[in-house]
């Protein structure tokens, strides 16, 4: 049993309800590792979990607390989309079955040139948020331009997100050069830096697209503001390749000069990397945001799991953008990531249930430097929570909870969902009608526009 009167934290905002007692048939806490508890139950209180103990217990003393029954569910933390550009759902399908950079050059960049202004970032991610809470996905790292629009859609949903400060070294409509976009990302994150749901990070956006110089402005500021780093590293050969001609080492290497690597740089993709390299990042702390369905639909391979995980490396999961994936689905995420990395090291041990299922949560916040509020169902830590049906002929029988989550169940199955103690989806029915009202009308939209182009 864990009960307590934890303090609300810092800058909470207190939800509509402040107390809930939700009784799941089972409760997967993701620590202590392996634990899953049947017939308990948990006490959110102020947005925090106050109590995990048995059902009847947890009846007779908070007996005056709201209740939610759910006796064929398991309760999960919320997953963590450690990597996606949300906005680019409005892209999802516009452009298939191509390399990476075939299909940057030819499609992708030249559609956002023509389309990408706050309005498509703002209801881009907007739908990118319906879409994540129905499947469970509580918090996702966003890299996008104007993200400023980006985070009035999270806000507007209840949901939280980690909003990157894109830096690149090309002008865009949102900036002309990489000091305005660090001078905006950072006005962004200076204004809204008491908003309890929101975080950021610096995002230069890949080794191809910024400059040295730019990458040391990025590193200095990331050690004075303690930011995460967040960029697509090692996804491609041809960006390894490119690396070792234009600057005579390979990525990490060259980013390793730069200050770039420690416990809050995330290396998203991580696909083609030496053992020196998988080294590299475990000896400086570093985490890698693994897109398994993006690495295949895109072709740029197989990343090693088993090997950063053997090493001692944070990983965790992402489904990258909705253009590339197409689906922002983490349930999918899991059952590829565990069984890639089987096929990949040989080894039917490699990445077990559990461990899928940890780097969807806490491996998420880690990555993110919010493992100390959010990623696993802790006395105390924010109750960012998320409800999946187990039930129905697909679903049976279930001799391993766990097991059942990864391989089993599908997006499908979440029921409810809670954002630091709000429940922002009930019986599959998305609680902020008014946050989504007339975003069909506008999807249709912007497909009649980038259908034109």
């Amino acid at each position: 049993e864990q009960t307590g009167g934890a303090p609300l934290a810092r800058g909470l905002s207190v939800p509509e309800t402040t107390t809930t007692l939700i009784l799941p048939r089972w409760v997967v806490p993701v620590e202590p590792e392996g634990t899953v508890l049947e017939r308990h139950a948990v006490a959110v209180r102020d947005g925090l979990i106050e109590a995990i103990l048995p059902a009847e217990a947890a009846r007779d003393r908070f007996a005056r607390y709201p209740a939610i029954s759910l006796p064929e569910h398991a309760l999960i933390p919320g997953l963590i989309n450690a990597h996606t550009h949300a906005a680019m759902s409005l892209m999802r399908g516009i452009a298939d079955d191509m390399a990476l950079m075939r299909w940057l050059r030819e499609h992708i960049w030249p559609a956002e040139a023509k389309n990408v202004s706050p309005q498509f970032v703002r209801d881009g991610t907007l739908l990118a948020c319906a879409e994540m809470l129905r499947g469970g996905i509580t918090c996702f790292n966003d890299m996008y331009f104007f993200p400023e629009a980006a985070l009035e859609s999270p806000r507007a949903a209840n949901m939280r997100a980690c909003l990157g400060a894109i830096v690149i070294d090309f002008p865009s409509a949102y900036a002309a050069d990489p000091d305005d976009y660090l001078r905006k990302g950072l006005a962004l994150r200076d204004r809204y830096a008491d908003q309890p749901l929101l975080n950021f990070c610096l995002a230069p956006h890949a080794p191809y697209t910024v400059s040295d110089e730019s990458f040391a402005k990025v590193a200095k500021l990331a050690a004075e503001l303690d930011l995460p780093v967040h960029m697509h590293v090692h996804e491609t050969t041809e960006e390894v390749s490119r690396s070792e001609i234009e600057h005579g080492a390979r990525p990490l290497e060259r980013l390793r000069r730069l200050g770039l690597l420690g416990p809050g740089f995330i290396a998203v993709h991580a696909v083609h990397v030496s053992e020196a390299e998988i080294a590299l990042l475990a000896r400086h702390g570093c985490s890698v945001a693994h897109c398994p369905s993006s690495n295949l639909k895109l072709a740029s391979g197989f990343a090693p799991v088993a090997a950063f995980l053997k090493a001692g490396v944070n990983v965790a999961l992402g489904t990258d953008g909705a253009a590339s994936n197409n689906r922002l689905d983490m349930f999918q995420e899991m059952r590829t990531a565990a069984l890639l990395a089987k096929a990949v090291a040989h080894d039917a041990e490699a990445m077990p249930a559990y461990a899928a299922l940890r780097a969807a949560t806490l491996g998420g916040a880690a990555a993110l430097g919010l493992e100390s509020r959010i990623g696993s169902i802790v006395l105390g830590k924010e109750a960012d929570l998320a409800a999946i049906r187990l039930s129905g002929p697909e679903l049976r029988p279930c001799y391993d909870v766990v097991s059942h989550l990864v391989y089993v169940a599908g997006r499908e199955q979440v029921t409810h969902v809670w954002v630091a103690g709000r429940l922002v989806m009930s019986d599959r029915t998305l609680q902020g009608e008014r946050a989504f009202a007339g975003l069909d009308m506008r999807c249709e939209m912007w497909q009649n526009a980038l259908s034109s182009n």
